[in-house]
C-alpha cells in the first residue's frame, strides 16, 4: 500500500512501476507475459483514474494549463493504441513484438515525461497537499476498483480503443 495520499507522488510511483515493469518485458530472463499482464492493467487502471478524478479537477486551477491536461488525455489515447498492438502480437519475444514494445516505450516514456514536467509540477506548486491529498485517495479508489475489474484485458482495450 502506499505510504503517502499525495496524488503527485502516487502518479509518480506508478510511473516508476510502468519503467520497472518495461525492463522485465525487454529482458529475456524475465517472465515477460506477466509483466506485460501486470503492465496493461497499471496503465489502463491509472489512466482511466486519472482521466475520472484527476484531470477533472486540475482543470478547476486557473494556474494549471488546461491544453496541457487535455493533452494528456490524447496521449493516454495513444499509449493505450501502442498497448493494444502489443497485446495481439502472437509471439512474446518476437521480432514483431520487440518492436511493438519499443513503439509503447516511446509513446509512454512521452506521456509520463511531459506529463511530469507540466502537470503534475503545476499541480505541486498550485494545489494545497489536503486537496492533493483527497485527489490522492479518490486517484487510488479509482485505480483499484479499476484493477479489480480486469480492465487490461485485450477485449476492454479494445473497447476503450474503440477498435
Amino acid at each position: 500500500m502506499a505510504t503517502t495520499q499525495d496524488v503527485v507522488e502516487l502518479i509518480l510511483e506508478d510511473h516508476r512501476r510502468m519503467e520497472d515493469l518495461f525492463r522485465e518485458m525487454r529482458s529475456v530472463e524475465a517472465d515477460r507475459s506477466a509483466a506485460l499482464k501486470e503492465f496493461a492493467d497499471l496503465l489502463i487502471a491509472h489512466a482511466l483514474a486519472e482521466e475520472a478524478e484527476v484531470y477533472p479537477a486540475l482543470k478547476r486551477y486557473k494556474d494549471i494549463d488546461n491544453e496541457e491536461v487535455e493533452h494528456g488525455e490524447s496521449e493516454h489515447e495513444e499509449g493505450n493504441k501502442a498497448l493494444l498492438a502489443l497485446l495481439e502480437v502472437d509471439e512474446v519475444g518476437s521480432e514483431d513484438w520487440d518492436e511493438k514494445l519499443e513503439e509503447l516505450v516511446e509513446a509512454i516514456a512521452h506521456h509520463t515525461d511531459e506529463e511530469e514536467r507540466t502537470i503534475l509540477n503545476g499541480a505541486r506548486e498550485k494545489v494545497a497537499m489536503q486537496r492533493r491529498e483527497e485527489l490522492g485517495a479518490a486517484f487510488l479508489e479509482e485505480r483499484a476498483r479499476r484493477l479489480k475489474s480486469g480492465c487490461g484485458s485485450i477485449e476492454n482495450i479494445r473497447s476503450i480503443v474503440g477498435d
